[in-house]
């Protein structure tokens, strides 16, 4: 069955489309944005420069954990860049210290050492190269529907050719495994040439497939039993996003690697490779120049402060429950996916029309996935259910314009 959305008879909203054209610009032109300009945010809402007031349930792929411009987020950012803003690694950053300890405290990863970067792509990258490191191999193992960022290794192991140029194809060997297939990445495993297993503690891009419990409990005994460093990507379903710190401790188990970064600086450009102490440092195997700058750190350190005090990881357990409850109720939803405030709603049609509607007709930001029928809800964790009313009636409304 195909199923279309009637389009609307009149469109007053002001936004234009990206097939009508923008004006010629000196970016290079790789994305495919809305045509919105947001001025302003606060909470779980933005604002565009007609003054027309948008909900924000995609937070800029997930990064907004604690909300917009959260008061206090804003006072430690103030603050700092008052006292000093940046700085290289060449001196002691006493708040790198003070960030490590927080999140040890917080995540239940007492005893892994932090290292800090700027954005996802480059924590899976640095985490990588560690196992490399650590094992003296070059073979990884990864999941088909992954996602691990757009750097060289990190492109590598992400399951998409299309994004991969010839340059940077087959730099490494790389076997993508079925995600629960035990047989598959056991016959990975067996010739013992593995650096590394990577995996999402919930796909992301990849539409909200996760891994059972169980078999992220046996992997983890896998990897032991054959000394391959078991990497745990974080990036979006970490920081509270799921109810729990990270997603995978849900099924009891500890990473030798977890990467971090989205929700972590809440806009602020920060990410993080938490390392096991099996792991050995040495001077010089890894470095960035603005990974850790005062910023970056006085931005991490509000977040979980905020997380802490408002009990945001309860919340968006609960705020998810009642919304998985609602989204089954809806009308054309298949499956609903994903747990708290990380999300997916599969309808039985493609969502590209409803995703556009919802933003032009209701003015609610939702994203995509690679899987075409799933529609992504990743809000601030701080949302409430009467914020997320609205957005349940537009779905009620539009489904119920449709036609087959």
């Amino acid at each position: 069955m195909n199923l279309h959305l009637k389009s609307p008879t009149n469109n007053n909203t002001g936004i234009s489309s990206h097939e009508q054209g923008r004006k010629a610009s000196l970016l290079f032109d790789v994305y495919s944005p809305f045509e919105v300009e947001i001025v302003r945010a606060e909470g779980c809402h933005v604002w565009d420069s007609n003054g027309t007031r948008y909900l924000d349930l995609y937070g800029g792929h997930g990064v907004i954990s604690v909300g917009h411009s959260h008061p206090e987020y804003v006072q430690a950012l103030t603050t700092q860049l008052k006292n000093i803003g940046f700085y290289s690694n060449i001196i002691r950053n006493p708040l790198q210290e003070q960030l490590a300890a927080a999140i040890a405290r917080q995540s239940g990863y007492s005893d892994h050492r932090l290292f800090l970067c700027n954005s996802g792509a480059e924590a899976n990258e640095n985490a990588l190269k560690l196992a490399s490191f650590h094992t003296s191999k070059r073979k990884v193992i990864a999941f088909r529907g992954s996602f691990h960022g757009r750097t060289s290794a990190a492109l590598n192991v992400t399951d998409n050719p299309r994004i991969s140029s010839p340059l940077n194809a087959g730099n490494f060997e790389v076997v993508f495994a079925t995600l629960n297939n035990k047989d598959e990445v056991e016959r990975a495993l067996a010739p013992g040439d593995v650096a590394a297993v990577i995996i999402e503690g919930i796909q992301g891009i990849g539409g909200l497939a996760e891994a059972e419990p169980e078999f992220l409990q046996w992997l983890r005994a896998a990897c032991t039993a054959s000394g391959t460093v078991l990497i745990l990507d974080e990036i979006q379903s970490g920081y509270g996003r799921t109810g729990s710190f990270f997603a995978h401790q849900q099924a009891g188990i500890t990473a030798d690697i977890v990467t971090i970064a989205k929700g972590m600086g809440n806009g602020f450009p920060v990410a993080g490779v938490l390392i096991a102490p099996g792991i050995t440092p040495r001077k010089g195997m890894l470095g960035t120049t603005f990974g850790g700058n005062y910023l970056a750190c006085a931005a991490g350190l509000a977040v979980l402060k905020i997380l802490e005090e408002e009990d945001l990881m309860a919340h968006a357990k609960e705020v998810g429950e009642a919304l998985v409850q609602q989204f089954h109720t809806l009308p054309y939803v298949q499956k609903v996916k994903g747990r708290g405030l990380m999300l997916g709603l599969e309808f039985d049609f493609p969502v590209k029309e409803l995703r556009k509607r919802l933003l032009e007709e209701c003015h609610i930001f939702t994203g995509s996935s690679s899987n075409p029928n799933l529609l992504r809800i990743l809000p601030p964790l701080t949302i409430t259910a009467e914020d997320m009313a609205p957005f349940i009636e537009a779905l009620q409304s539009l489904t119920s314009n449709l036609q087959v």
